[in-house]
């Protein structure tokens, strides 16, 4: 019923869309990227690893973390690639017209992409309809990038 009332209001103009959680900042006062997760490790590990302070480059308004060494250089020579599809945000949620927060402990590799979500049930839920999951996410994140904090 809740839900049902905030649908209603924001149809209504009546309540602005939640706006994301800020992402953890560091000591330059920049926005960490995946909260400070080694994007590079999905790929070459296959699970979510805490990044270091000691291996950060700085790309896309984020400073990243990684692992090692080797990972950063992978990163520095193909940001694209290893960077999360959504940045901090969760795919499911922006499928949905939402943003919120991913936690970089639930993601999925596809066709070489990197989606992270919020919940532990988000890559099996994005995963029944990719596709158009994806086209959604995409479709919505050049509207919700205005609400990322520091836009």
């Amino acid at each position: 019923m809740r839900r049902l009332l905030l649908i209603a209001a924001l149809l209504a103009g009546l309540a602005a869309p939640p706006a994301p959680a800020a992402a953890p900042e560091t000591s330059s006062g920049m926005r960490l990227g995946i909260k400070g997760y080694d994007p590079v490790a999905y790929f070459t590990l296959q699970h979510a690893t805490p990044g270091l302070a000691q291996f950060e480059y700085q790309w896309d308004e984020h400073v990243w973390r990684f692992a090692n060494a080797e990972h950063r250089d992978l990163f520095k020579a193909d940001p694209v690639r290893y960077a999360p599809q959504f940045a901090n945000f969760c795919a499911v949620a922006l499928a949905r017209g939402e943003a919120r927060e991913a936690n970089p402990e639930y993601w999925l590799i596809n066709d070489g992409k990197l989606y992270l979500f919020g919940k532990s049930y988000g890559p099996d839920l994005f995963r029944k309809e990719l596709g158009p999951n994806i086209e959604r996410a995409r479709h919505n994140r050049d509207l919700l990038k205005a609400q990322e904090p520091g836009r």
